[in-house]
């Protein structure tokens, strides 16, 4: 794929700009090119991170902690990949070590990894899940993802209060009912 220069993209956003009747030469929107492309590259960073490396540092000592970790709430902002507009929410992760735990905080970069890319929910689901899961080796990881979704409430279809919820359950958590349920059950108390 060919790379497109910054001046291209800057371009691009004064085309828009002309497209939708503005003048992208008066005064208010003179640098928005600019600030367009640089939220932009904020707004995708994921594409230039590697889930792998975030994950990379974990610990050992932990004294045979074999229960399951579960880190909620965790904030992000995404963007739809098919109208590219905001969705917005939260990231419920646990996982049952295998000898090792990594920091909450790898934890919630991973989340942005994925979320900082174009995407659908779905995917990002089980992006977060595999990743873990494979990188980390544990025994079973959980991923429930919760987001209201702009291109529902903004256009289309215009529902305001519909929030979407996806979820993936790997290893000891797909096996084990009552594994999966004390992770519902859990997220339950948080709200």
């Amino acid at each position: 794929m060919k790379k497109v220069s910054k001046e291209e993209a800057l371009a691009a956003v004064r085309t828009l700009l002309e497209w939708i009747g503005e003048d992208p030469n008066r005064e208010g929107l003179i640098e928005t090119p600019d600030r367009v492309i640089k939220s932009y590259e904020e707004f995708f960073s994921g594409y230039k991170q590697n889930p792998k490396e975030v994950l990379d540092k974990t610990f050992k000592e932990i004294d045979g902690y074999k229960e399951m970790v579960l880190l909620e709430a965790i904030e992000f902002s995404s963007h739809c990949e098919h109208h590219m507009v905001p969705f917005i929410g939260k990231a419920h992760i646990a996982y049952i070590p295998d000898g090792k735990v990594v920091g909450i905080s790898k934890i919630a970069r991973l989340v942005d990894v994925y979320a900082k890319r174009l995407q659908v929910q779905e995917r990002m689901t089980t992006q977060i899940a595999e990743s873990i899961y494979s990188i980390l080796a544990p025994k079973g990881v959980a991923v429930l993802v919760e987001a209201k979704h702009q291109c529902m409430t903004m256009r289309g279809a215009n529902k305001k209060s519909a929030n979407m919820i996806t979820s993936e359950f790997l290893g000891a958590f797909a096996n084990n009912q009552q594994l999966k349920q004390e992770f519902l059950n859990s997220l339950s108390r948080g709200k």
